[in-house]
């Protein structure tokens, strides 16, 4: 039977309703207390505030263990490193702890003190298993036959009180987790995947935080419009002044003064009140943008006057390592005939394996070795450096194992792939001759 062919029944409420929010010392060692109680492993999930608060704490855990109940923690009260959070943190990690695309989650459980040791993540899981869709509530869907409403999955959780209705809809999703990781070990083991899957949760727990972006301000929505330094200073400065507020604030950025807002504003460079509410007026004036319109007047005013000389550069030099993939294939054919058959070979073997590339072997990784292969490896294959270099990159065995030997062949490719026609193959079965 196809997902399509499944009849969804809704879930309304958890089996044993909605539990009152856990916020007071007493009902947290109560909750413990159950959960202890328990057998398994336990079902978490984390409600940020994303688009409403600078910040990416949990302002809501959600907690489920067989036979330990279902538990709604409210963490603001608590805050991160206190002692009932390190108890339960103790807890857990006496046995697996199943979350649901768990690097979404995972660095707010960690700010507060909750450090997984062994991992299910159920998401991660269908896409290794090969299933098309993977959000938790298709997976319900196709392999529980129930259906979640997600009506409250982009709301404000750090409002105080929340509502009945968005509880309901927290507890939800921890509600059939459990059975959920059990129907998803069952794929991933009868698909011969399992270890896969494991060797990807592991790596998950045991990869360090990112460091920090360099030049994050780059990363502005709207910036392929810009074509002087001058502007690219004033974006910059302006990222900058919103980004002190915002963290001050505790307010999501893009609220106080959207990214294309921003990039219009290093355009125009307003110098009163009506030329800034000119420049933004196609964007649709915002009253929130103007609350700090003094701000962004003066930081304009004092980026026109910075020299020339401390302009940054129109392109990062931070990752200077490759150039962009879309010249290789005049500028650097050596490297790109080699990509081509690589990406060709990896694509196939994805597809037979029934599993997204992305998640076979992350695509960087892939540019990299044919940008700067191992010594030798254009010569003849050696398969023994390509896999040496995958690891020090950081794909797990099971991913060397089964691209290793297609790179190192792809490296001896001296001539590049055509370049697949998908548009004109269409229009051509559209209109035949």
């Amino acid at each position: 039977m196809s997902e399509e062919d499944v009849t969804a029944t809704p879930l309304l409420v958890p089996s044993a309703g909605t539990p009152d929010v856990i916020d007071t010392e007493s009902a947290f060692e109560n909750a413990l207390k159950e959960l202890a109680q328990g057998s398994g492993p336990f079902a978490i999930d984390a409600e940020r505030a994303s688009g409403f608060r600078y910040s990416a704490r949990a302002y809501l855990i959600q907690i489920k263990r067989t036979g330990g109940g279902l538990h709604l923690i409210d963490p603001i009260p608590f805050g991160p490193g206190h002692a009932l959070f390190a108890e339960l943190n103790e807890l857990l990690a006496t046995d697996e702890v199943i979350l649901h695309a768990s690097t979404q989650d995972l660095p707010c459980l960690r700010e507060l003190g909750i450090h997984p040791k062994k991992l299910f993540d159920t998401e991660l899981g269908g896409r290794i298993a090969g299933l098309p869709r993977v959000g938790l509530g298709p997976l319900l869907e196709s392999q529980m036959g129930v259906s979640l409403a997600k009506e409250h999955s982009a709301a404000d959780w750090s409002v105080r009180p929340l509502p009945i209705a968005w509880l309901t809809y927290a507890a939800l999703d921890v509600e059939l987790l459990v059975e959920l990781r059990e129907k998803m070990h069952e794929l991933l083991k009868n698909s011969g995947k399992l270890e896969w899957a494991e060797q990807e949760f592991d790596s998950i727990l045991a990869t360090p935080p990112a460091p920090p972006r360099i030049d994050p301000w780059r990363r502005t929505s709207g910036m392929h419009k810009i074509k002087r330094r001058d502007h690219l200073a004033t974006i910059k400065e302006l990222w900058l002044a919103r980004n002190t507020i915002a963290q001050k604030e505790d307010i999501a950025a893009g609220k106080l003064l959207n990214d294309y807002a921003i990039v219009e504003l290093s355009m125009s460079m307003p110098k009163n009140k009506k030329e800034f509410e000119k420049a933004l007026r196609p964007l649709g004036l915002r009253a929130r943008w103007l609350e700090n319109i003094d701000t962004w007047l003066k930081v304009i005013h004092d980026s026109s006057t910075i020299p020339e000389d401390q302009w940054p550069p129109l392109r990062s030099h931070s990752d200077n390592s490759m150039p962009p993939v879309k010249l290789w294939r005049d500028r650097f054919p050596d490297k790109y005939a080699p990509l081509t058959h690589a990406r060709a070979s990896i694509e196939l073997r994805a597809q037979e394996l029934s599993i997204p590339l992305e998640n076979l072997i992350t695509p960087d990784y892939i540019r990299r070795l044919c940008w700067e292969p191992p010594p030798g490896a254009t010569e003849v294959i050696n398969e023994g450096a390509v896999r040496e270099k995958l690891a020090t990159l950081g794909s797990r065995q099971w991913q060397i194992d089964i691209v290793a030997p297609l790179i190192a062949s792809a490296l001896l490719e001296k001539e590049a792939l055509p370049e697949p026609k998908v548009a004109d193959e269409a229009a051509s079965e559209e209109n035949p001759a």
